[in-house]
């Protein structure tokens, strides 16, 4: 069931980044469920991670309750 919450992510993703077109969402299913791997600009990559990882956190925990009212499991990496 891969991509069910792509649209999510990237939208969570793009509020926070100033280069909201440059935001790619790839969406895995593995066995333990959907990892959504989020591309952006070298500049965002800051921003979305955050101070202490807090912005990420976020992100992770809002696709995470999503998922899991469909009885999924969902992960958001950041890859540069």
């Amino acid at each position: 069931m891969a991509g069910s919450h792509t649209e999510l992510v990237e939208h969570l993703v793009k509020s926070v980044v100033m280069e909201p077109e440059a935001v790619r969402v790839e969406a895995q299913d593995d066995r333990d469920g959907v990892t959504y791997f989020v591309t952006v600009a070298p500049n965002d990559v800051g921003k979305v991670i955050g101070k202490s990882g807090r912005v990420i956190s976020a992100i992770r925990y809002v696709v995470s309750a999503a998922a899991a009212k469909v009885r999924e499991r969902a992960f958001v990496k950041v890859s540069t």
